[in-house]
């Protein structure tokens, strides 16, 4: 089986990589990486190196993305995208039997709707969900509807996915992706942390990642403004901040943090720590903040509890250690300190299939001939 992958960014990246170790080692399957979106900017670290640094051969490449964030530039990528990959699936649908796509981003909504009229199956994972606060909302439910397979994070996800299509025969539930990396990838120790970031994790640490709110874009900058000024205000912890997605208002946070926060004492701002690091960061950490779907998803196999900041997640099925706050100032000092006592937490991840990787759920559905009749 010829199975093409589509990849737009670190994130989805990281998420897919326990998938293509299955696939790269089952002979059943020839693997074709398609990479696109933020991969290919160095604006966004060029992530297309750590793909090929790992030992994966990216078969093509495509560039979509523009480095501007505003609501037309969004949309002319969208548009940009659109007509890259329409000439690529002229050229290259009959390569495919399937294709994997994965998420909500509008690059990957464009890659997809562009195959539809030439035919190509795709296999989407992590379809059903829902994020109140961003327009990829739409895009998840649109890629649901342009494909052919679907792999859910959970079953309630699984159940909203079938009455969308109304047709159970073709929708798994598989459990998230990405948990199947906590028993394939091995974590750094201290020292090698530090000494791959010169951060000690010894330190008592807040993991924090702030992505725009797509939805209510223009109180991006205010809220941006809320949750600097908490940063400031909170000396009992030293922070390890990733820097945003490229969504609409993302360069102009991403100056906010760079401007007022580059060089503060226990700040560190860094683009991508990748899969390894970013996991081993959040084994050590005291709790994680932000609205980012690993402090959704990941957090709770971590053991950790998670400040979850306005409403880009809300709808979203959650573990009990969310704590879901405004983002003003005073409110993220307060539960930030309240929720550094509650210690680890001890509840279950929803995200978790506990009777079989999420890998081998989906290798096995690929691999049933009968849902392609």
């Amino acid at each position: 089986m010829r199975i093409g992958l589509l990849t737009s960014s670190r994130a989805d990246f990281g998420i897919y990589r326990p998938l293509i170790k299955e696939i790269l080692g089952n002979k059943k399957f020839e693997l074709k990486i398609i990479a696109f979106g933020t991969h290919l900017s160095v604006f966004h670290g060029h992530t297309i190196d750590e793909i090929r640094n790992e030992g994966f051969e990216i078969k093509y490449t495509i560039d979509t993305i523009l480095v501007s964030d505003s609501s037309e530039s969004i949309s002319t990528s969208i548009g940009l995208t659109i007509i890259k990959f329409s000439s690529f699936w002229k050229d290259y649908n009959d390569q495919f039997d399937i294709v994997l796509c994965l998420g909500d981003r509008y690059e990957m909504f464009a890659a997809v709707m562009s195959g539809i009229s030439f035919g190509v199956k795709f296999a989407h994972i992590h379809g059903g969900e829902k994020t109140l606060g961003a327009i990829d909302n739409i895009f998840r439910h649109s890629i649901t509807h342009a494909s052919f397979i679907h792999f859910a994070s959970t079953e309630e996800y699984r159940n909203r996915i079938i009455q969308i299509l109304d047709d159970p025969n073709r929708v798994y539930y598989s459990g998230a992706l990405s948990l199947d990396n906590l028993n394939s990838i091995n974590l750094l120790n201290l020292d090698q942390f530090k000494l791959k970031w010169g951060i000690d994790l010894i330190q008592p640490s807040i993991l924090f990642t702030f992505h725009p709110e797509t939805i209510n874009s223009n109180l991006n900058l205010a809220y941006t403004d809320e949750i600097i000024e908490a940063i400031l205000s909170i000396e009992n912890f030293q922070f390890i901040i990733t820097m945003p997605n490229a969504d609409t208002c993302g360069n102009r946070v991403r100056k906010q943090f760079e401007t007022r926060l580059e060089g503060r004492k226990n700040i560190f701002l860094v683009e991508n720590l990748g899969t390894q690091s970013y996991f081993t960061a959040m084994k050590y950490c005291q709790l994680l903040v932000g609205n980012t779907s690993s402090g959704i998803i990941e957090a709770a196999s971590f053991q950790k509890f998670v400040v979850n900041l306005g409403n880009r997640q809300a709808g979203r099925a959650m573990s009990q250690n969310i704590i879901n706050i405004e983002i003003k100032k005073n409110i993220i000092i307060d539960a930030i300190n309240q929720t550094a006592l509650l210690g680890h937490y001890e509840g279950e991840n929803i995200y978790l299939n506990k009777n079989q990787s999420a890998s081998s759920i989906i290798i096995q559905a690929l691999n049933n001939n009968e849902i392609y009749i």
